[in-house]
């Protein structure tokens, strides 16, 4: 695929030029922003399953991360104060790495069937209080660390993403067997394709045992 080079022209550097290009903001998408979580965020958090995490590091390389769990995880401690457990995952600690170097984040809450989802701006830090992450614990394992959030800005976001993608609908849900197995994939990117079918079953076993056994 050849590379796509950018007409500078079309590029927009500054927020001027942004606005223009827009009608000004609804008096209620300013007046939603809360400081503080309310009964509604609260709510809502308590319902939500999983999360995205975003995380920047002090150089500006940006991340994204999904955290999900029973409904519930998320712990609100007080009304600016949020925490988040941190569970087994492949150890690269993109997210853990960047809020240690800049601790300013961004958490969507999604709920399944809900169209719309809530944002929250913070300050992160990596907290390993023994008493707070036992709170935390499932099926007896307790997290190593958690990620504790001063809420900034709180606000609900509006349901027009999740509903021109269908995300809920099941007619549009798509057959995964069209795209190859996760682990393929990996080999293929990786350039260590496996020699034959066999074993690339048992590599995908063995990926299906260390969910079993390192979900907690």
């Amino acid at each position: 695929m050849q590379e796509f080079n950018l007409n500078p022209e079309f590029v927009v550097e500054d927020e001027t030029s942004l606005r223009k290009l827009f009608q000004p903001i609804h008096e209620l998408a300013v007046k939603k922003c809360q400081t503080t979580l309310d009964r509604h965020a609260r709510d809502f958090i308590a319902r939500s399953p999983f999360l995205c995490l975003g995380t920047q590091h002090a150089d500006g390389k940006a991340d994204v991360s999904p955290r999900g769990d029973p409904a519930g995880f998320v712990r609100v401690i007080d009304e600016k104060t949020l925490v988040v457990p941190d569970r087994p995952g492949n150890n690269r600690l993109d997210s853990l790495v960047n809020i240690i170097s800049n601790p300013s984040v961004g958490l969507l809450f999604v709920i399944p069937g809900f169209d719309d989802t809530l944002r929250i701006n913070g300050t992160a830090r990596l907290v390993v209080d023994p008493e707070l992450l036992e709170t935390m614990s499932v099926n007896g394992r307790c997290p190593k660390i958690a990620i504790l959030i001063k809420v900034d800005s709180v606000f609900m976001h509006c349901a027009k993403a999740f509903r021109r993608s269908h995300m809920w609908d099941p007619d549009r849900f798509q057959d995964r067997s069209e795209m190859p197995s996760l682990m393929n994939i990996i080999l293929d990117q990786s350039n260590s394709a496996p020699a034959d079918d066999a074993e690339l079953d048992t590599l995908e076993q063995n990926l299906e045992e260390e969910y079993r056994k390192t979900l907690y």
